[in-house]
């Protein structure tokens, strides 16, 4: 990057921000076409599910961006050397390709960047008009099927994570900025699918410790996805190619104290010295032993709900389980084969598919009274006596 080139160039922003309306407007026309002779409440609904499609999408190709070491493709924010597109940047990117062949600029990173703002901008665009029309929804029809306190928390929650997007350019890549990224992105399925949530469908009864343990696992999983950002974004997954011994022992030599160091540049430590392969192997054993207690728990709280009885809470069981199976599959392919964009975008990809489902669970259902609970656990028993029985 030239030395006179700014961090933050803001000449292309009035052209991005027009980009994203435009292109916001073809899902928005979809869904008028696809529910022309439906119900208000069905577009809304379509709506709010059609956002958290295209935030997962969003998560994903960010890990794609970030996997393919396209973050600093356009190493200015918002545009590309304060052109829009990688096309009015082309000579820059040329000159900074030359000078550095294999830098992180060249055009195929740029395009890959810029398309992955662009993206951003549109879903940034289209939720700026759902929180809009959910409060002038309201003002209309009070039982109106978008809440607008959840829609303002998700234009809030978009705003920031557009500032972490601009803050992970900027200060080039930083761990701790670049993680916090990835878990916003996460945080926004979340407040999407309560947005999506179809509150005219009766709660399912769940005891309350079941639903504390939902609770329990939800957040369990952010701090595995934190623990994951923080290997990806510090490329320690390499640090361990073998399973379950790591460097052909159970307990490696590991430097935590400099591999759990927040706030450092990457590859660096506090101090600015180079980063010692040990704390890269801290950073990645510690992900790998805490992805063991996440996988019991996930098929302890599956296997629980399965025993309820209720159907729709034994679908979720099974949800939970088939998740569980595809994050240890993933899991395990990044390391012995070599962490290979696939495998990575599937372990990313489960991991927001665990939010959202976990999510939903809590959204559905709702703490049956003590005496209910009780009951419904020694028929659950009872139930799995008599099928036990010869």
């Amino acid at each position: 990057m030239s030395t006179s080139q700014s961090l933050y160039d803001l000449t292309p922003a009035a052209q991005l921000m027009l980009l994203g309306a435009v292109l916001a407007l073809l899902p928005l026309l979809w869904i008028l076409v696809r529910h022309r002779g439906g119900a208000r409440r069905d577009r809304w609904q379509m709506l709010a599910r059609l956002l958290l499609f295209l935030t997962f999408d969003l998560v994903l190709f960010g890990a794609f961006t970030r996997l393919t070491d396209s973050g600093l493709g356009c190493p200015d924010w918002p545009g590309c050397y304060g052109n829009a597109s990688p096309l009015g940047a082309r000579h820059e990117i040329i000159a900074a390709e030359a000078a550095m062949p294999s830098g992180p600029v060249t055009h195929t990173k740029a395009w890959i960047e810029m398309i992955h703002r662009y993206a951003a901008t549109t879903l940034g665009a289209l939720i700026t008009l759902t929180m809009i029309a959910a409060w002038w929804q309201r003002r209309r029809d009070p039982g109106s099927a978008l809440s607008p306190a959840w829609a303002t928390a998700v234009f809030v929650w978009v705003c920031v994570q557009g500032a972490f997007g601009a803050l992970t350019v900027t200060l080039k890549l930083y761990p701790a900025i670049v993680t916090l990224h990835l878990l916003g992105g996460y945080l926004g399925l979340l407040l999407l699918t309560l947005l999506a949530h179809d509150r005219s469908a009766p709660a399912l009864p769940l005891a309350p410790g079941l639903r504390r343990a939902a609770l329990a696992m939800l957040l369990l999983v952010f701090v595995q996805s934190a623990l994951g950002g923080w290997v990806s974004t510090n490329y320690a997954v390499l640090a361990c190619s073998e399973f379950p011994r790591c460097q052909g022992s159970w307990w490696p030599p590991m430097d935590f104290g400099h591999g759990f160091t927040l706030l450092r540049d990457l590859g660096s430590t506090a101090a600015g010295d180079l980063l010692p392969f040990e704390a890269l192997t801290a950073i990645h054993y510690v992900h790998r032993l805490c992805a063991y207690v996440v996988l019991l728990c996930m098929l302890a709280l599956a296997w629980a709900l399965h025993r309820s009885g209720q159907p729709p809470l034994r679908r979720f069981g099974l949800a939970l389980a088939g998740l569980a199976a595809w994050q240890l599959a993933s899991g395990l392919s990044n390391v012995v084969l070599g962490w290979p964009i696939v495998a990575a975008l599937a372990h990313t990809g489960g991991a927001g598919a665990a939010v959202i489902l976990l999510t939903a669970l809590l959204a559905r259902t709702r703490a049956m009274p003590a005496a209910l609970s009780l009951q419904a656990f020694s028929s659950g028993a009872a139930a799995a006596r008599a099928s036990a029985r010869p």
